[in-house]
This record gives C-alpha cells, structure tokens and sequence, in this order.
C-alpha cells in the first residue's frame, strides 16, 4: 500500500502494511525513523524539490536500508470520493443522466462530476485523512 505522507500526518496512524510512501514534504526526523522502523517501506517516492530540502542524514538511511527512492510529478489534489461513489457517478452517467442531474442526486459539485468523468484516469484519492495512491 502506498499512502502519502507530510508534516501534518499521524504517521503512527499509517497502516501496517504500508509498503510505499510518498513525501508530499521532508517530516521530522522522529516520525521518519518511526516509518523506517516500523513499517515495511521498500520504495519512498518524491518530488525534485522534496529531495532538495531533504536532509542529507535521512538520504543517508533510506540508501542504508536499501529503500528505493523515485522522482515523481504528482500535482493536483486527489478526489475526495469513495470507490463506491466513483463507481456510482459513472453508472448514471451511462445511464445518460445529466452532470447536473447526478450532482443532485450525488451531493457532489458538477465540476468534481465532470472532472472524474473527464480524466477517469485517477493516480490517487482520498481516503478519510490519508492519500492513496491507486498506481
């Protein structure tokens, strides 16, 4: 599982078989050697200027550790709708409900509608407080 991660997250909240992360910004060294020690991270994905302002110690460990660190574009804010109202959206969509129509029924803004329907191809979206990256 690859879940997201900055300096606001609860990291001790992180699942268990959390075997991904994404530094959204570098977080302090005790939640960081929390992650390392704590779950099973292999890969740890970032942007070019997240790895600029990480420290040089904590680049250090995760080379250690064998931990494989990719260079990721990952811009825009996820989705904060269920699997299950994705799923949901595209079927009365099918059905040939109007985006308007289904932001009624849904409680969902039409332009959230439209952009889920205009670029279906999700990479992350929300779940609860925690960011889950589908790719």
């Amino acid at each position: 599982m690859k879940v997201a991660v900055s300096e606001e997250t609860d990291v001790k909240k992180t699942p268990k078989d959390t075997t991904e992360i994404h530094l959204v910004r570098p977080i302090n060294k005790e939640d960081f050697d929390f992650l390392l020690k704590n779950r099973p991270i292999q890969k740890i994905s970032l942007s070019q200027s997240c790895l600029k302002r990480l420290p040089i110690k904590a680049q250090k460990k995760i080379k250690e550790r064998g931990i494989e660190i990719s260079l990721e574009k990952r811009r825009g804010r996820a989705i904060d709708l269920t699997m299950e109202q994705m799923m949901e959206i595209i079927e009365l969509r099918k059905d040939y409900q109007s985006i308007r129509d289904i932001a009624k029924v849904m409680d969902v803004p039409k332009s959230t509608i439209h952009y889920l329907l205009k670029y279906a191809d999700r990479g992350k979206i929300k779940n609860g407080s925690n960011i889950i990256y589908l790719k």
